[in-house]
């Protein structure tokens, strides 16, 4: 099956900010995610129940990409830092809906 990649707002304005290396090592995790979406680890949340993260390393940083598949979809979410712990994904999944 072909997957459109779509992102978010918030996933966009935090790309943005970042230098070319790092956004050249999100787009190439974007690419493995299109071959196979379902290849990185699941998340578990109260809303979804096909929603992923993508382990990075940006800028020293411990990041997680989040996505989620909604065929023929694939929707970029945020980029989470890994210190803060998930707090804010719930939060992020609302935008979602939208």
């Amino acid at each position: 099956m072909t997957y459109k990649i779509k992102a978010l707002e918030k996933f966009n304005e935090q790309v943005i900010n970042l230098d070319k290396k790092s956004k050249r090592i999100i787009e190439g995790k974007i690419q493995l995610i299109k071959e196979n979406p379902f290849r990185f680890k699941k998340l578990h949340t109260k809303s979804y129940s096909r929603i992923f993260r993508v382990r990075l390393r940006i800028q020293s940083n411990d990041m997680r990409l989040i996505y989620a598949v909604i065929e023929p979809n694939i929707i970029l979410i945020c980029l989470l830092e890994r210190k803060k712990d998930y707090k804010d994904l719930e939060k992020y999944l609302n935008n979602l809906k939208k």
